[in-house]
């Protein structure tokens, strides 16, 4: 006797994190979706002069190009200062990897929030 096997497909995310679209944009969660609102405001009030979404860093080391981290923006603040922020729920080893990779090639410490 032979059992039936039977698959499910979900749509869930492997960390559980909900996809939100804002303005037509589709973002991984609802913290990410959340905190490009508040940057949207932080522009409004002057606070932010210019905000952009998933900024892309080649990881080329010794000339050979190990992949590539984007983050989930770039931020520029009225006083000048520039910040790469990345919404995290989870940090995974490849993150933390890449996250260390930008440090020393790029010099930029990524925020995390």
């Amino acid at each position: 006797m032979e059992k039936e096997l039977k698959f499910e497909i979900t749509n869930r995310s492997k960390y559980r994190n909900v996809k939100s679209v804002i303005d037509g944009i589709t973002f991984d969660s609802k913290k990410e979706a959340a905190y490009y609102c508040k940057l949207k405001l932080l522009k409004l009030s002057g606070e932010v002069t210019e905000f952009e979404l998933q900024p892309k860093f080649y990881l080329i080391v010794n000339n050979v190009k190990c992949g590539f981290y984007k983050a989930d923006f770039k931020v520029i603040w009225k006083s000048g200062l520039t910040r790469i922020v990345d919404v995290k729920g989870m940090k995974t080893s490849v993150y933390q990897l890449k996250k260390k990779l930008v440090k020393a090639i790029y010099g930029i410490e990524i925020l995390e929030v």
